[in-house]
């Protein structure tokens, strides 16, 4: 990726790397309480769709819905990737559809090929009815049996929610072929958010595995080729459960960078494109184009390694290094003032938004708890990985200068693959801080908490964590209401000021943005989007 791209997408690419390698309403447009935290300038983050319209009354039939996408998928198997619109979700949910649909709008979970999921009186045994005749694209029927040995595929591969369910759901039970019974560890009302993403596409056992798995879903379309680093194609299903799509065909198309992508959406050589630097998602909000945005928290971070030896290890160094760093600095010399900088963990425009401020930038407090620090044995000295394209390395010249001002003495080391960065971060742990995204997405949070937060999450990369963390966890988790959430979210916030897990810039914003004569999108969770009702002016024509 060349040119202004940040490098906070990377851990999402990074863990499909490992992967692959391993087996309420929305808040207002108010800034961000608290010194430290910069105004957003205007700029719109809430998660939904935004500008569109039904179109016609008859859609037309036909045609190809052609998007530019953010990366590639190295393979469209939900067990062996990262389910997201940034990670070739898109085309995943094309293929095996999802047991349930996240609904921004009514900012609730709701069935899709499932008929039902409904849970017993206290949110330990979930019911899943699925609908009749329903059938994979190989002919075979999508039924209880199907459900049960695609999931247990997923958790049994380690996928990217695997950690999450294996801690939350004990058994599940095929009363008939038609329901499966999840019996639960405990308490979980959320749960239905867990099967709209990985979990929830279910995979014909016919697929295969290995080098001879090949796509087959019970998804409005069907796997037609792949050729790396030029193209995915998908045909229409002229089986699918609802009726046949009204698109004949979908294509992702793999370019160079975002800019290069979007430049193709304005010449009309591709019909979509996902967005993700913040100077062209705000650019296509000014223009006012038609579009699904995500706002993921957490976006834009640098974690901080808190293993025993490393300066991480004391939270008063943690604490040093927050209090140190200007958030809008960072927005403006690594994204020339696009985007929103803000330090709390669910930003202003967040649904999870609280009353908690996240802790000031303070360069004065700063001094202090180095002071602290150093008077018991720590040299000052810190590692800052990150990338090295020129967003990444701006931001890392932008934090050392802030915390070397505070009087700490900061290394720089700038990796050049995304392999360096996996092993760095992810598998030997060997920094101190880096720049990294950890991702809370709006739509239940929950799982990616627990991966990333959690004790035993697999994607804690060395953070701070432990026994109140956890219990907080265990709170969301059990909580019923979205009240009942935001409450628990703003002891979260509480939590992560008294440890400092990791330093926070803002969120990143996910722009999945089509053109006016694309209609009949429907938004799901995770920056993802079905294209089963989707239609172009003109079809075919």
């Amino acid at each position: 990726m060349t040119g202004r791209a940040t490098s906070r997408w990377w851990p999402v690419v990074l863990a499909a790397v490992l992967v692959l390698g391993t087996a309420c309403s929305p808040g207002g447009d108010r800034a961000d309480a608290g010194a430290g935290t910069a105004a957003d300038g205007g700029t719109d983050y809430r998660t939904g769709l935004r500008n569109t319209d039904p179109g016609a009354a008859t859609p037309d039939r036909g045609g190809t819905f052609t998007m530019a996408a953010f990366s590639e998928p190295r393979v469209l198997d939900p067990a062996r990737t990262i389910v997201a619109g940034s990670t070739g979700g898109v085309a995943l949910a094309a293929v095996y559809d999802v047991l349930m649909r996240w609904d921004s709008e009514r900012e609730e979970v709701v069935p899709r090929l499932a008929e039902s999921l409904e849970p017993d009186d206290g949110f330990t045994t979930w019911t899943l009815r699925l609908r009749d005749g329903v059938r994979f694209s190989d002919g075979t029927p999508l039924d209880a049996a199907a459900v049960t040995h695609s999931i247990e595929r997923y958790v049994d591969a380690g996928a990217d929610d695997a950690a999450v369910w294996t801690s939350a759901v004990r058994d599940m039970r095929t009363p008939d072929e038609h329901t499966v019974v999840f019996e639960l560890s405990g308490k979980w009302p959320g749960f239905p958010h867990l099967l709209t993403a990985g979990a929830g596409m279910i995979v014909a056992e016919s697929a295969g595995e290995g080098d001879g798995f090949r796509p087959v879903g019970a998804g409005p379309f069907t796997f037609v080729r792949h050729a790396p680093r030029e193209e995915l194609v998908l045909a229409a299903n002229e089986d699918y459960w609802d009726g046949r799509p009204q698109l004949d065909r979908v294509r992702m198309v793999f370019l160079n960078d975002q800019h290069t992508a979007r430049e193709s959406f304005d010449s009309g050589g591709v019909n979509a494109v996902f967005l993700r630097d913040p100077d062209l998602v705000d650019r296509a909000l000014a223009e006012g184009r038609r579009g699904y945005l995500s706002l993921v928290s957490l976006g834009n971070v640098a974690v901080i390694n808190a293993d025993e030896g490393r300066p991480g290890a004391d939270p008063r160094v943690r604490r040093a290094m927050h209090h140190a760093i200007d958030p809008d600095l960072v927005r403006r010399r690594a994204y020339e003032g696009a985007g929103i900088a803000s330090n709390a963990v669910f930003p202003a425009q967040s649904r999870w938004h609280g009353d908690t401020e996240p802790l000031p930038y303070d360069p004065a407090r700063a001094e202090e708890l180095l002071r602290q620090a150093r008077a018991d044995g720590f040299d000052g000295h810190i590692r800052y990985t990150d990338a090295g394209d020129p967003a990444s390395r701006a931001t890392a010249l932008t934090v050392k200068s802030a915390l070397e001002a505070v009087g700490f003495t900061v290394e720089l080391d700038l990796v050049r693959t995304i392999a360096d960065q996996i092993t760095k971060v992810s598998v030997e742990r060997d920094y101190d801080v880096a720049g990294w995204g950890i991702s809370w997405r709006e739509s239940g949070p929950y799982s990616r908490m627990y991966s990333t937060l959690h004790s035993e999450g697999d994607l804690t990369v060395g953070m701070a964590t432990g026994a109140e963390t956890d219990a907080l966890l265990g709170e969301l988790k059990r909580a019923e209401t979205p009240d009942e959430r935001a409450a628990v979210l703003d002891e979260v916030q509480a939590r992560w000021n008294d440890q400092v897990p990791a330093l926070v810039y803002g969120p990143t914003a996910e722009f999945l943005v089509w053109s006016d004569r694309v209609h009949g999108v429907t938004d799901t969770a995770n920056s993802m989007v079905l294209l089963d009702d989707a239609w172009i002016d003109g079809g075919g024509r």
